[in-house]
Order: structure tokens, then C-alpha cells, then sequence
């Protein structure tokens, strides 16, 4: 990335309302038509580097790679009005937030800034709301294969520290989650499952809690990333199928008036496949697709793709009538974890 340009940016954010679309975190979700930039960070479980993508212009895509002390990675973030990424570490279990990126070059080693306890075991995605961030843990609890149960962190940045406030405990495995104002909505991992939480944050005790309603979404098999953009009231669910097969059984789901389609399912009940626009297929280049996010002002699908070619960060945006599609922008990026979106 050019730094000139995009110190030119960070003044300009410095003056101007902040734009975010994200695939963590909704509650910042505004019209994003009138951002001046747009990016894409990315994590993985190959380095635990970061590595984000200006996509403003998808003709002129330029990258930049920040070396982190961890080895592995899931869920990320960024904050552009503090010019801070998060990520939640695989390799320290730790959340860990990185500061005043933006003006440091590709190849650039960052240090973690601020830092949470070392409390999970397997972290995943991260969402957040407003100062909590939430990271889904798809360790076993119990110690039981044969019962589902997953963890999610509650932690608390502090400004110096992310401090775990409470932990809960699900009923099902657990990947992807994102928040929709001050609801959670979940993976229920190895099906085809969606929950959501109602007014999550206000768990604030350690406890074993159920989700408020999970539905079933036709058609898909094994799902792992979600994005919900508030604007155009679109959900899109990632499909990774057969997990043994990382190259080319995988897709995305793409749901238009969410809402209402979500609130007419009842619980227990299944979306119908009509309801819905699946993108797979041979020319997808879709495997593993483990997370994924959306812009909608230029109706762009982005993938985190695990799988095919040993990972890769995809970019979909001619999905109106879906079906077997080519990706407009394909680049490699072993172990492919997470994608967050920003405009600013």
C-alpha cells in the first residue's frame, strides 16, 4: 500500500464521520456510499500475521502484511477512528490488539499494545459491541465428544487491557458470530444451524445458557462464517460442506430480507432453499469457506477460503442470480481465517 495515500485518508478521517461494514461487529453498520476508502483485513492459522487488502479500487488492489508474535489466528477487527486491529490468537489464547498501524509498511513487525488473559482454547470468531468483545471457543468443555458444547468469552476493553468478564457456556459447537445490535447470532457448528441470543450482552454471570431460537437453513450442509449488513437487511451463511474435502464442495448462502424470512421460521424450523441464493460450484473456487463479509454498496462478497489451494481471500460480486461463479479477485493466503470489512 501507498503510505502517502493513506496517511492522506487518516487525516481526512480525522475531520469526517467514520464508516464501518464489518462482518463482526453490526452495531457500526451505516450507509457506507460516502466512505473514502475501503479495506479488507485478514487473518490466518498458517503465521498469525495480518494482512489487509485497499480494495477501493478492485482494478488496483494493494496489500500490506504486518508480522504479529503469534503463529495462529482467527477472528479480527479494526478501528479506524483509533487505528487499532484486533485479532483473537490461537497460538497465545489470548485477544491481542495491535495500535497505529496504519503507517507501518508491509513486512513491518508489529507488538501487541493491549492484551487480555490467556483464559481460551481454541478461539474463533470475534464479534463486537460497543467496548465487549465476544470470542466464540469451539473447544469441548465437558470433555464429552458425543455432547455439543461450546464457550463464549465476554471481555471488556478496558483501554490498557481486554478483561474477561464472564464466560457462557452453549449447547451446541460453535464458530462464527456476529452481532446485530445488541443480539448474538451464532453458527451451531457440524450442521446446518443458525441461532441467535436476544440481548446477549446481558448475560453478566458465568452460566450455561440456550439460545433464544435456532433455525435450520435449507441446502446448506456444514456452515462456519456469517456477515449480516443492516442496510440491505442481507445475511450470508458460508457452506464448507464435507470437511474433508477442502477443495471444492464448499459455497455461501445469500439471504435478502433476513428478518422478516428469520422471524417466520419458528423454532426448530428450516429456511427454505427458495428463500435463498446459493453460490457453489466448480469455477467458485469455494472449499473451506470459513468466514466472510460483505459490502453492500457495491453488492461484494468477500471469503476467507481455508481450503482450496491451501487458502485463499476471495472476492464474489456478481451473486444476484448465483449459482457456479468466478471469483473477481483470487489471492493466496494459506490457512485463511477471518475477514473484516471497513470503509473510512
Amino acid at each position: 500500500m501507498k503510505r502517502l495515500n493513506l496517511a492522506k485518508l487518516l487525516s481526512i478521517t480525522v475531520i469526517s464521520s467514520i464508516f464501518l461494514m464489518s462482518c463482526e461487529d453490526n452495531d457500526d453498520n451505516l450507509d457506507n456510499d460516502t466512505g473514502t476508502g475501503t479495506y479488507l483485513y485478514t487473518s490466518n492459522n498458517a503465521n498469525g500475521d495480518i494482512t489487509y487488502y485497499n480494495v477501493t479500487d478492485m482494478s488496483d488492489v494493494t496489500t500490506t502484511a504486518l508480522l504479529t508474535s503469534s503463529t495462529a489466528a482467527d477472528g479480527i477487527y479494526y478501528n479506524p477512528d483509533e487505528d487499532v486491529i484486533v485479532q483473537a490468537s490461537r497460538s497465545n489464547f489470548a485477544l491481542e490488539a495491535y495500535t497505529n498501524t496504519s503507517m507501518s509498511s508491509s513486512g513491518t513487525s508489529i507488538s501487541v499494545s493491549i492484551a487480555g488473559s490467556t483464559d481460551m482454547t481454541s478461539p474463533r470468531e470475534l464479534a463486537v459491541n460497543g467496548d465487549f468483545y465476544v470470542v466464540a471457543d469451539n473447544a469441548d468443555v465437558d470433555g464429552d465428544p458425543d455432547t455439543a458444547d461450546g464457550r463464549l468469552y465476554i471481555y471488556e476493553n478496558t483501554g490498557s487491557s481486554f478483561t474477561l468478564r464472564n464466560v457462557i457456556t452453549t449447547d451446541f459447537k460453535l464458530w462464527g458470530i456476529i452481532f446485530e445490535g445488541d443480539d448474538l447470532y451464532a453458527i451451531v457448528d457440524t450442521t446446518n444451524e443458525l441461532a441467535v441470543y436476544t440481548d446477549f450482552l446481558s448475560n453478566t454471570t458465568d452460566a450455561a445458557v440456550s439460545a433464544t431460537k435456532t433455525i435450520a437453513i435449507e441446502g446448506l450442509v456444514r456452515t462456519h462464517g456469517l456477515t449480516y449488513d443492516a442496510t440491505s437487511d442481507t445475511m450470508i451463511l458460508t457452506d464448507i460442506a464435507e470437511a474433508t474435502n477442502g477443495q471444492d464442495d464448499g459455497g455461501f448462502h445469500v439471504i435478502t430480507n433476513f428478518m422478516t424470512k428469520f422471524s417466520s421460521t419458528t423454532d426448530g424450523g428450516t429456511l427454505a432453499l427458495t428463500d435463498q441464493i446459493r453460490v457453489a460450484g466448480s469455477e467458485t473456487m469455494l472449499g473451506n469457506p470459513v468466514d466472510v463479509a460483505f459490502d453492500n454498496a457495491t453488492e461484494t462478497v468477500y471469503i476467507a477460503e481455508a481450503g482450496n489451494n491451501g487458502g485463499r481471500i476471495l472476492a464474489f460480486n456478481n451473486i444476484g442470480s448465483g449459482g457456479n461463479i468466478a471469483p473477481v479477485l483470487n489471492y493466496d493466503l494459506a490457512s485463511a481465517s477471518s475477514v473484516y470489512l471497513v470503509k473510512y
